[in-house]
């Protein structure tokens, strides 16, 4: 039996020893079944690891090298999160007890301990049992492969059921805003500001009991803050001009209709989401002053989510064209809201408001948000599934998988590669913000493969290799990996496809990867 990998070669065992002959040995002993790469001390394999990070399935380490011994690998290791995904085999001769607990301790698998040379008692000597060596590299393979599909499985779950919750909110959402001729970006950006007044709340003393994991639900829930419009007429939804005094009356009964809807969803009102969008479509139209509708709520006792959504919807419709008014600039807005003439709000808000003021303009609709947007769901599925009593079981898993999406998420944000990710559901194709200066026209494509959108942008060069995966991957090979060119600067590109397995066929929904500048020796940069 040959192990393969996703992208169907052989599972790689990267072999850390100064001495020639183990590696040898250990080359032989399992060269058969894994490609094998060698390196003859710690800073090499180091080095080897920092530059294929995703293609070693299992270190076979040495302690006792020179240059690097292999307790510094392990801690580098660790450092570099490297450890959590790739096995580490320890073989060596220093077999003292401190040294096994400390190898251990520092995220070693197992630990195999042979005869060195100066221990050696006969004339032809070979220092591993070959039988035991195969057996557990085969079985601590295994073992990280069955974690790994475990994860993978219930990674699917959470997609589907954040999809399906994602989906679900955004359709609600759209309806409205199709009726109501906004513009589609109006939740996404109510869902934004939300959350940045939010933290900003957050990190100020306050009398407020919001806990910090409810953030992504309210930001969830303030998309339903106008469903009540489903039941206003649409021409007076899209009156163009001033309205009749009788026909705002008909305007403002939405937020009791919108309760109502809410109130009648056949599920716990004790569940958080549902709780923050019946407060939040009820009452976000309430002032602070107690001069708001539709039950003159005065002072804190309008929820604070409520009083939060109030201020980013009042900024959001300012700064937006609808069919009645033009946009106002961001500084007009602002302007206009501390003033009063949209009404007045608790003044630790406004304090909110001020911190965050500098950052709306560049940020509001941008495809950051759609990115975060989908983070917040995750945590919210997350923290349902953290607090369910029967899958206590996959809690270490399921932990294990909200630390990745946290790291993923940082460094989507910070990193200088070009990392993408293609909607195929969507036909949206977005970089990570470092990124973005490569990208002629921003950090966000949407529909990258339409005839004629093709030239000679570094947005188009990735829809390209889009183009090719999509023609030649397959649900059985998910891994690709390519080497472009552009403006005289050799990329290479490797990325995954995630399908879904539920259809008839398999479809697939998305691609990820990353493109990173190489070398001409072919090393990354």
């Amino acid at each position: 039996m040959v192990f393969m990998n996703t992208n169907g070669t052989k599972d790689r065992i990267l072999i850390v020893d100064d001495s020639e002959l183990n590696r040898s040995i250990l080359s032989d002993i399992l060269g058969e079944k894994f490609d094998i790469v060698e390196a003859a001390d710690g800073l090499e394999a180091v080095n080897y690891l920092e530059q294929h990070p995703t293609e070693v399935s299992m270190v076979l380490l040495d302690l006792i090298m020179p240059v690097m011994d292999g307790m510094s690998v392990l801690k580098v290791m660790n450092q570099n999160n490297m450890i959590k995904t790739i096995p580490v085999v320890v073989i060596s001769a220093d077999q003292r007890a401190e040294s096994v607990e400390q190898a251990y301790k520092l995220g070693a698998t197992d630990f195999i301990g042979f005869i060195s040379n100066e221990q050696k008692t006969a004339l032809i000597f070979r220092p591993f049992d070959s039988f035991m060596v195969y057996r557990r590299v085969i079985n601590t393979i295994m073992l990280y492969s069955k974690q790994k599909r475990l994860e993978d499985m219930v990674t699917e779950q959470i997609y589907e059921r954040s999809k399906n919750s994602r989906m679900l909110v955004s359709v609600l959402a759209h309806i409205v805003e199709f009726r109501n001729g906004e513009s589609s970006a109006h939740c996404l950006n109510i869902n934004t500001i939300t959350e940045k007044l939010l933290n900003a709340l957050l990190s100020r003393p306050n009398n407020y009991s919001i806990p910090r994991a409810d953030v992504p639900v309210i930001c969830t829930a303030s998309s339903l803050h106008d469903i009540g419009k489903i039941a206003i007429p649409e021409s007076i939804l899209n009156k163009p001009g001033k309205l009749t005094p009788e026909e705002f009356e008909v305007i403002k009964t939405h937020s009791m209709e919108g309760a109502k809807i809410l109130n009648a969803v056949p599920f716990s009102k004790d569940e958080p989401l549902i709780r923050y969008a019946y407060e939040i479509a009820r009452w976000h139209h309430e002032r602070y002053d107690g001069r708001g509708y539709p039950d003159r709520l005065e002072g804190d006792k309008i929820p604070i989510a409520a009083q939060v959504v109030s201020i980013a919807d009042v900024y959001d419709a300012l700064t937006s064209t609808r069919c009645y008014k033009p946009a106002y600039s961001h500084e007009q807005a602002l302007t206009m809201i501390r003033n009063g003439e949209c009404g007045t709000f608790n003044p630790l808000l406004m304090e909110c408001l001020e911190e965050i003021a500098p950052s709306l303009r560049e940020e509001l609709g941008k495809d950051a948000a759609l990115f975060e947007q989908s983070s917040r769901d995750l945590d919210t599925i997350a923290d349902e599934l953290f607090s369910n009593p029967d899958l206590a079981s996959s809690n270490r898993s399921l932990h294990l998988l909200e630390t990745e999406r946290e790291k993923f998420s940082f460094f989507w944000e910070n990193t200088k590669d070009i990392f993408f990710e293609y909607n195929a559901e969507t036909s949206v194709l977005s970089f990570s913000k470092a990124a973005a200066y490569l990208v002629d026209g921003g950090s966000m494509v949407v529909d990258p493969l339409k005839p004629g959108f093709l030239d000679d942008r570094f947005n188009s060069i990735v829809a390209l290799e889009l183009d090719k995966v999509l023609t030649h991957t397959s649900y059985e090979y998910t891994d690709f990996k390519d080497e472009v060119e552009w403006n005289g600067v050799t990329y290479r590109i490797e990325g995954k496809t995630v399908w879904d397995y539920e259809a008839s066929e398999p479809v697939m929904t998305s691609i990820y990867g990353y493109a990173r500048r190489i070398t001409k020796t072919g090393a990354m940069i």
